[in-house]
């Protein structure tokens, strides 16, 4: 039961917000040009709207679910002083 609420809290790092962004930039590009070129090819605009929709489905699929790829650098708070701790 652990496993899955730590899957499902949504911790990722830095880095993988780097990695998350990179990766969003450049398939959101690539599906974008791909996408006009074989609507372009095939004259259909329902072909390219639907062709890009299904590469923004995909994305999401990688990218929204907190993977542990993206959680390879946590983060290491510094825990509460003793001093901080006496003021609460």
């Amino acid at each position: 039961m652990s496993v899955l609420s730590e899957m499902f809290e949504g911790k990722i790092d830095f880095h993988g917000q780097r990695l998350v962004d990179q990766i969003s930039k450049v398939v959101l590009v690539a599906a974008a040009i791909i996408s006009f070129i074989v609507g372009f090819a095939m004259q259909s605009l329902q072909i390219t709207f639907f062709l890009y929709g299904a590469c923004i489905v995909v994305l999401a699929l990688v990218v929204i679910p907190p993977w542990p790829m993206f959680n390879s650098h946590p983060v290491k708070w510094l825990s509460v002083s003793e001093e901080e701790k006496k003021t609460k």
